[in-house]
């Protein structure tokens, strides 16, 4: 076997990760995609915001191939959690052209290298920072999907959209009053169990 089959079904996980998460957005007021719904201030748009830093440096810098620009959120002087919430002057149009220009750049780098590629995340502890492609591309997809799941939720929040991708919402059939009644039963049963 090839290592271009490996290859293509981590792209394909990679992507499937990227389409979630960019669905989550669709249909949704610039409000919406921004509002903070957590006590951690986690919103949908910035979820996107962050999803590009980390294909950005997994796909760029630990592979020494750079980005052709510093988005703002990325730089030495970002502030904190800034890569996770876009700014009033940050249009949803912007973070969706970031997105897409860093995974290009991802892709070519997957597209470009080995598997077994070696690369070296600085942000890790040294014992553990020289990693092959194979490796990111393993992290990146769990924490892409792990981010589209934050995104499953916030979405569900905002207008009760739930599903993975449009027209596949993998959720058992029932109308609002069967999931108020399912949501009921659950909190009941919380209730006598706590």
């Amino acid at each position: 076997m090839t290592d271009s089959q490996p290859k293509a079904d981590l792209q394909h996980y990679l992507q499937a990760a990227r389409d979630t998460l960019l669905w989550k957005l669709e249909g949704l007021s610039e409000y919406d995609v921004r509002r903070p719904l957590t006590p951690t201030g986690t919103n949908l748009l910035g979820l996107v915001k962050h999803a590009a830093g980390v294909e950005l440096g997994y796909f760029g810098e630990t592979f020494r191939r750079p980005f052709a620009e510093t988005p703002p959120a990325y730089g030495d002087d970002a502030e904190a959690n800034q890569d996770m919430w876009a700014t009033a002057e940050e249009s949803r149009e912007d973070i969706l052209a970031l997105y897409r220009r860093v995974a290009e750049h991802a892709d070519a780098t997957i597209a470009e290298l080995p598997l077994d590629a070696v690369g070296n995340v600085r942000w890790w502890p040294g014992e553990r920072s020289r990693v092959t492609l194979h490796q990111i591309l393993i992290h990146v997809i769990a924490d892409l999907q792990r981010h589209a799941g934050h995104a499953d939720i916030v979405r569900e929040l905002v207008d009760g959209t739930v599903g993975l991708r449009s027209g596949t919402d993998n959720m058992p059939p029932g109308d609002r009053a069967w999931w108020e009644e399912y949501r009921q039963r659950l909190e009941r049963v919380a209730r006598e169990a706590g």
